[in-house]
């Protein structure tokens, strides 16, 4: 079995708050995540080079033979074809970019401690299609070509189960069924792209979906509500009314009506009731999002990009998110009009300003939202949330 570590790269802080609790490779894009897209496409089992305060959440195995890989490369059969072809000590550049490496354990050591890549005998690619997620729109960008890869993948040479004939199905060759889910009285049209329903995946009654769509194990699309793709909804997450082309990477809610649409939210986030995003500017100009190295906007190069909200972050009823909007860890946000465009983490407020949300009380919260789903908030979770109030502190102003 291969032994894969992926690597973070500088990409990293610009995919914030993301990846404030996560490594790049635990973002999931399609139906799978970057990690489990590799263990696949390698027939391995991978683990991370990441930053320091998540390496005991997420450490690193080293074996014999490695396999290290840029974590925000998307894998195709082309490029993993290349990467099975390296020997030890060889290396694939793109555009004098590190994509993957083959390194025995001593070798490995020198490359952590910051060895030069020239050491490597490098090949470009430049010619093998690439697709990378440096920047936080590219995750609703590349999603509906994730979907039909990861559909292609994890349905071959399997039987879906039947589709329920209370159903209205448009394309069904393209929608495949994983056992234990229920999906009665909807309309899905896989006419765009194909439909994945997860394990115990369930879809009500009513639903009006447009593919692609990612339902994932355990998921839940609630009654009537209405599903444009490409969308991937991550394992655990409820979801009501009117989705377009986004991402949910998992355990967080959206259960009421109210739109979002060009938008990710990471995961134990929860939308109040009629919380609705704006995707497109009035004036139909590009977007602009916040960076977080730059410590300011930048142009997206999208017409349509709406929010973009980390783990554990919550807003009340009847929120509204103007475009491009950034909310980071831990934040609530709410009251009426629209709150400033870029919230940083641990937050408490809306439009008549902000206040800190204290760790302790953050972490109560946490706490209580994840034991619903049997899941412990760990030790090693308080800790990542500890150095994340810490270093997200800057951008609270107001504490300056």
């Amino acid at each position: 079995m291969a032994n894969i570590i992926l690597f973070d790269d500088e990409s990293r802080d610009h995919l914030l708050p993301l990846t404030y609790t996560r490594p790049v490779g635990e973002l999931r894009v399609g139906i799978l995540t970057i990690k489990e897209k590799w263990e696949h496409y390698l027939e391995g089992s991978a683990s991370y080079i990441t930053q320091e305060y998540l390496g005991e959440k997420f450490p690193i195995f080293i074996e014999e033979d490695n396999y290290v890989i840029n974590g925000g490369v998307l894998p195709n059969e082309r490029l993993v074809k290349l990467i099975k072809q390296l020997d030890f000590n060889e290396a694939l550049l793109y555009k004098d970019e590190l994509i993957a490496t083959k390194l025995k354990v001593d070798q490995f050591d020198h490359l952590i401690e910051g060895g030069n890549i020239d050491e490597l005998a490098g090949f470009d690619i430049k010619e093998t299609p690439i697709s990378k997620i440096n920047k936080l729109w590219h995750i609703f960008q590349l999603n509906g070509q994730e979907i039909e890869a990861d559909f292609r993948l994890l349905t071959k040479g399997k039987t879906s189960q039947k589709i329920s004939s209370s159903n209205q199905v448009i394309n069904p060759e393209k929608i495949f069924i994983e056992e234990g889910a229920e999906v009665e009285c909807a309309i899905l049209s896989a006419k765009n792209g194909p439909i994945y329903i997860g394990k115990n995946a369930q879809i009500m009654e009513g639903c009006m979906v447009r593919g692609g769509l990612a339902l994932c194990d355990n998921a839940i699309l609630k009654m009537g509500a209405k599903i444009y793709g490409p969308t991937t909804i991550g394992p655990h997450s409820k979801i009501g009314g009117e989705v377009n082309n986004s991402v949910i990477i998992g355990y967080s809610n959206k259960a009421h009506d109210g739109f979002i649409g060009n938008s990710i939210l990471g995961e134990w986030c929860n939308l109040g009731a009629d919380t609705n995003t704006s995707n497109l500017k009035n004036d139909y100009a590009e977007v602009k999002l916040w960076n977080y190295p730059d410590q300011k906007f930048e142009k997206t190069n999208a017409q349509f990009c709406g929010l973009v909200m980390g783990d554990h972050s919550k807003c009340g009823i009847n929120t509204m998110f103007n475009t491009g909007s950034v909310v980071g860890v831990s934040s609530n946000v709410f009251g009426d009009g629209y709150p400033r465009n870029f919230i940083p983490s641990f937050c408490w407020g809306g439009t008549h300003g902000f206040t800190t949300y204290r760790l302790d009380k953050a972490m109560e919260v946490a706490e209580v939202v994840m034991t619903r789903r049997s899941i412990k908030l760990s030790e090693l979770d308080e800790s990542i949330m500890a150095e994340i109030f810490k270093s997200s502190s800057k951008f609270r102003s107001w504490e300056n």
